[in-house]
């Protein structure tokens, strides 16, 4: 079992900035992927961004330039930096972790945390 703590949610302004993190513990592998989806009301939940415990990294089009997503491997934890925020971004954020960022591959989802960006 592995457990996801999310933090940092909350409501800004449009142009501000908000950083996401994900803690996870339990039985974690050494080989994973962590990062975040979202989903905004009447939405599909979606790929945010995702990172490698080797690195490589995913983003959405809509949050590339804008967001950035990097992890600290020996707290097994994943950060979301989220600049220039535009109503759009507006969602509940969903932490994952499992063998890679496609929905298939992940196997366990934190309890979202929300954010809002207001005009």
């Amino acid at each position: 079992q592995v457990q996801l703590v999310e933090s940092g949610g909350g409501l800004v302004q449009a142009g501000g900035s908000l950083r996401l993190s994900c803690a996870a513990s339990g039985s974690i592998f050494s080989i994973n992927a962590m990062g975040w989806y979202r989903q905004a009301p009447g939405k599909q939940r979606g790929l945010v961004a995702g990172i490698t415990s080797g690195g490589s990294t995913a983003y959405a089009d809509s949050v590339k330039g804008r967001f950035t997503i990097s992890r600290d491997n020996a707290k097994n934890t994943v950060y979301l930096q989220m600049n220039s925020l535009k109503p759009e971004d507006t969602a509940v954020y969903f932490c994952f972790y499992g063998s890679s960022w496609s929905k298939d591959g992940i196997d366990y989802w934190g309890k979202g945390t929300l954010v809002t960006v207001s005009s």
